[in-house]
């Protein structure tokens, strides 16, 4: 399964990955906006966005894409490894449950 992260901190990015890693999750973090951010997370089955840390062009592309392919959206507040943790857990109880 591949995930993508939308925010958060660049300094925690090591951790966000050995996090995905420990549920059996690919995970794409995007901290920030980038060129073709929309070609790169469209193949995503889900999107987490960090809304205290994210820019607003990345979060408006992002929702864009997800919206156009029907990807499913975990919107957090906060920016933290337990609240990654939260997210990728239930991505999965979600995906589970279809």
């Amino acid at each position: 399964m591949c995930v993508g992260l939308i925010g958060g901190m660049d300094r925690l990015k090591r951790h966000y990955l050995k996090e995905a890693e420990r549920f059996g999750v690919d995970l794409k973090v995007f901290s920030r906006w980038e060129t073709n951010l929309s070609k790169k997370i469209n193949c995503l089955h889900a999107l987490i966005v960090f809304t205290d840390k994210v820019s607003h062009m990345a979060r408006k592309e992002a929702m864009e894409v997800a919206r156009s392919r029907q990807i499913p959206v975990f919107m957090y507040h906060s920016s933290g490894i337990c609240t990654l943790r939260n997210g990728l857990d239930s991505i999965i109880n979600n995906m589970e449950g279809e």
